[in-house]
């Protein structure tokens, strides 16, 4: 019986503290990032290695974090009322930032 307690106040602390682990933490550079990092690619790819875990977390990170860019930047081209279909995609391009460094 008193095995069966000391299981679940396990389980129970385990419950309680491993959803603190799972967040990401706050990204902190003590130097001030060049114009050119300063998209939102840039801001997915320094998201997603700031992770703890294996490598296919960071990936998951990654590909959600460009997903919601990309829903942004359509968001704010819906919004200045960007109709042509060229220029609505030549916006996200420039709006989400260049392709080179992609994980």
């Amino acid at each position: 019986m008193k095995s069966l307690f000391i299981v679940a106040g396990l389980g129970l602390l385990v419950f309680t503290v491993a959803p603190v682990y799972c967040q990401t933490p706050p990204a902190a550079s003590g130097k001030a990032a060049p114009a050119a990092a300063d998209t939102k690619r840039a801001d997915c790819r320094a998201a997603a290695l700031s992770l703890r875990g294996d490598k296919q977390d960071k990936v998951d990170q990654y590909q959600l974090c460009m997903a919601q860019a990309r829903t942004d930047c359509l968001k704010e081209a819906i919004g200045k009322k960007v109709v042509d279909r060229e220029q609505r995609r030549d916006y996200v391009k420039k709006c989400i930032g260049p392709r080179d460094d992609d994980m």
